[in-house]
């Protein structure tokens, strides 16, 4: 009968951890919990103030843009978000 053949490779051990863990400026999240509750304000006066037919003075006359603003800031709070540790 053949012989196996013998392992040549070390078993594995993981690596250690080397650094400590990392913690999140105290900044981040209300800045991130901010964009989101602005932008969703930001939307929801537009499309009250469109529907009504109110004038806003600096709103109205960005007509549509006031979506790409109102989303950008959720973007910007998504971003942010994946910096929390």
């Amino acid at each position: 009968m053949a012989k196996s053949k013998v392992r040549k490779k070390a078993v594995y051990t993981p690596p250690q951890k080397s650094q400590a863990p990392q913690v999140s400026p105290r900044w981040l999240v209300p800045t991130m919990v901010g964009l989101w509750l602005v932008g969703l304000a930001w939307i929801a006066t537009f499309y009250v103030t469109a529907s009504t037919g109110t004038n806003v003075p600096f709103m109205s006359d960005l007509g549509n843009w006031n979506l790409g603003i109102g989303f950008t800031a959720i973007i910007l709070g998504v971003i942010l978000s994946t910096r929390w540790r």
